[in-house]
């Protein structure tokens, strides 16, 4: 508790528009940020950006006619555009082209030439420039191009590679293999899931040749010069990796967060950050990141998202259809990070419809209509009719409650815990399941015992029934404060609904239903907030035109 912690996303490449990948990386990082700022846990960060140097991009302003810096501007807009949309509340947003970056890159790569790590060598490959990166020939596959021609690719991305030969700095990557094993075997949760870090592993045990750190600068203009020799551009994964020391203050004011960082990303760039980038930490004198957390892609109808395809799934369009909080409950909800996950509407649709609209935005307007609770009020919880017992066949006979409202409290009691639990190991996705069954359990709660058909004139009656209420209520508080990080906007309304007022809403000191316990509800008899209408709408055709009509 108190220690600082910065997350990071990836900093995207700005040869492109955003799309479900780049945000679903993006709201991983958001959600972990809520929930620890939620549990009070000390200072964070949370920073992002655009990668606007490299070959990449160099030809991609050619291909549309216009300059680097013109795509770099309008793809860096378009990002921050996406992010907004979608409520990610990064604090930082670096661009690879602002001054204070730059500096931080030369600053790293004088002191990478100070340790005696780079030397200048003639190197030749098989280059890949949509990954950016050269592939050794044992990582290459045979296959043919769009106009039948052979051609080779990588094994891991697919793309095309080609022959390249140049004279550049090199990185003396292959002295780092026993700092990196020990750093791992003394960190065995500093790449996590574990697939990923026992793939780490494997890669230290083959072979591990020098990495090429500079491109020739006649190839490429776009990028940051090396310091003291104009003919070389630093190379662009050196320079994007070093975003996560800039945005902190590197080289003068860093220590206060490094290495206190979570990096965010996905399994395509996983050997650039769990591999070279600590190696050039170790060989600047700086400490390897405290985690890696990785996770997988999304296809869509099984196939993998491409422009050639034509499914590329465009997130803007996603939260036109579906709502922003249907969209991040979705890829969070769905999102598992040791495999590649499923996209497509209608599994949406069906999710949102399904969790959101109706199970839990339907327990709330079912416990808070006029006619079940005509006062608005947070009703009273009665001792007798739920006596608290240490085994519910105890019960019987002496309150209304039976064995699966039992299960059902100790159910929601434990979430909090579990929540925490499952957040804490990256596991995003378990904690919402945990979260939809206890919904279905309260949801059973609320059907098994009829309240609507509870006779008011009877006191007796009257005690359970506001005892169902006040029990159904206390588990719609821990839901909407649960989800805080995942669907901010309907756990807020929920919240408000329920008057449970901001300084209400932490983690820390959470309680679920006091007076089962013998304490006092600050809830209890309370006037409930404002009805703001429906927590979630169902979605639909209808929904989906009225939305984009809305959206236009």
């Amino acid at each position: 508790p108190g220690r600082r912690l910065l997350l990071s996303t990836p900093i995207f490449y700005a040869n492109g528009p955003p799309h479900i990948g780049h945000l679903y990386s993006a709201l991983l990082a958001d959600a972990l940020l809520r929930h620890r700022r939620l549990r009070a846990a000390g200072p964070a960060r949370l920073c992002t950006g655009t990668d606007e140097h490299g070959l990449k991009i160099q030809q991609a302003a050619a291909a549309a006619g216009t300059s680097p810096a013109e795509l770099c501007e309008r793809v860096s807009g378009l990002f921050r555009q996406a992010l907004a949309r979608a409520g990610v509340a990064y604090t930082d947003f670096t661009r690879t082209r602002e001054p204070r970056h730059q500096r931080a890159v030369q600053h790293f790569w004088g002191a990478l030439r100070d340790a005696g790590v780079l030397y200048k060598g003639s190197y030749e490959g098989w280059y890949c420039t949509p990954d950016e990166s050269f592939v050794p020939e044992s990582q290459l596959a045979e296959r043919t191009d769009a106009r039948g021609r052979p051609c080779k690719v990588s094994l891991e991305t697919g793309r095309e590679v080609h022959w390249t030969k140049e004279e550049n700095y090199m990185f003396r990557l292959s002295a780092f293999r026993d700092p990196l094993q020990n750093w791992l075997r003394d960190n065995p949760r500093a790449v996590f899931p574990d697939p990923f870090y026992q793939c780490v592993l494997r890669w230290l045990d083959e072979d591990l040749p020098d990495l090429s750190v500079s491109r020739e600068r006649s190839r490429l203009q776009w990028g940051i010069p090396v310091p003291s020799d104009p003919t070389q551009t630093i190379y662009v994964w050196v320079d994007a990796l070093v975003n996560y020391l800039s945005v902190v203050g590197y080289p003068e004011s860093h220590g206060a967060w490094w290495p206190a960082v979570h990096h965010v990303v996905g399994k395509d760039i996983l050997k650039f950050h769990a591999l070279y980038w600590p190696a050039l930490l170790l060989a600047a004198g700086l400490e390897p990141p405290e985690r890696i957390l990785v996770h997988s892609h999304w296809t869509v109808r099984g196939q993998k998202m491409s422009k050639s395809l034509g499914n590329v799934v465009d997130p803007t369009v996603c939260m036109g259809q579906h709502g922003v909080d249907g969209f991040r409950y979705f890829l969070l909800r769905q999102g598992v990070p040791e495999r590649d996950c499923d996209y497509y509407d209608e599994k949406v649709v069906k999710l949102v419809n399904s969790e959101l609209a109706d199970a839990l935005g339907g327990l709330l307007n079912r416990s808070t209509a006029p006619s079940i609770n005509p006062s608005n009020t947070y009703p009273r919880f009665s001792e007798p009719c739920f006596p608290k017992v240490q085994d519910s066949r105890e019960a019987k006979g002496t309150g209304r409650a039976c064995a699966e409202d039992y299960e059902l409290v100790a159910a929601v009691a434990s979430l909090p815990t579990q929540v925490d639990s499952y957040f804490e190991g990256f596991q995003i996705y378990k904690a919402l399941e945990c979260i939809a069954q206890c919904v279905r359990q309260t949801n059973g709660f609320f059907q098994r015992h009829r309240p609507w058909k509870l006779d008011r004139r009877d006191a007796a009656e009257q005690l359970w029934l506001d005892t169902i209420l006040h029990v159904t209520l206390e588990c719609l508080r821990m839901y909407g404060t649960l989800l805080q990080p995942v669907v901010p906007h309907a756990a807020d309304k929920l919240l408000s609904r329920l008057a449970v007022g901001p300084a209400e809403r932490g983690l820390s000191g959470l309680v679920f239903l006091a007076r089962f316990d013998g304490k006092p509800c600050p809830f209890e008899g309370r006037q409930l907030g404002p009805d703001t209408g429906i927590l979630f709408h169902r979605l639909g055709k209808s929904e989906t035109t009225k939305k984009r009509k809305q959206e236009a």
